[in-house]
């Protein structure tokens, strides 16, 4: 079970902008190297976001499914690559005081990933989160200090 947290210094609403703005998934999802067309209903279920998977010279088009969508608490995806399969993703979003404790679940579902899933593919998915909780984090912060005036 691929688990991992990272406490956002912003609230769970700052974090749920982010995840709703399609246009910033390439931001912070690692491995999407260009978003090609957001659903404009997204992140509704059922809506999605299809973008540029980059592996190496490999290029191949992905795409990402809404399939539970809670707002300020929890947003379930599932990604597809193609011939890399597919993968069930959980973003869980929690108040930590004036916080948000961001925890992501990942399973591989199908393709290589889910047929050799195991300890190697877990410890993979582990530092994929770590970077990718670290960037949409960043995106966040930005996001919050942009919208913020100075004091008078």
């Amino acid at each position: 079970m691929a688990v991992r947290y990272a406490l956002i210094r912003r609230p769970p609403e700052a974090v749920w902008a982010v995840l709703c703005d399609g246009a910033k998934y390439e931001d912070w999802v690692i491995g999407t190297d260009e978003t090609e067309e957001v659903d404009a209903r997204w992140p509704a279920p059922g809506s999605e976001i299809r973008y540029t998977v980059r592996l190496g010279r490999l290029t191949l088009g992905g795409r990402t499914i809404v399939r539970v969508s809670e707002r300020n608490e929890r947003l379930e995806l599932e990604a597809k690559a193609g011939p890399l399969g597919s993968a069930r993703i959980a973003i869980e979003l929690r108040p930590w005081g004036e916080d948000c404790l961001v925890i992501v679940d990942e399973h591989p579902l199908t393709g290589p990933g889910a047929r050799l899933h195991g300890f190697a593919t877990e410890a993979f998915l582990k530092l994929r989160h770590r970077q990718m909780l670290h960037r949409l984090a960043g995106v966040v912060e930005a996001g919050e200090s942009a919208g913020r005036t100075a004091p008078a």
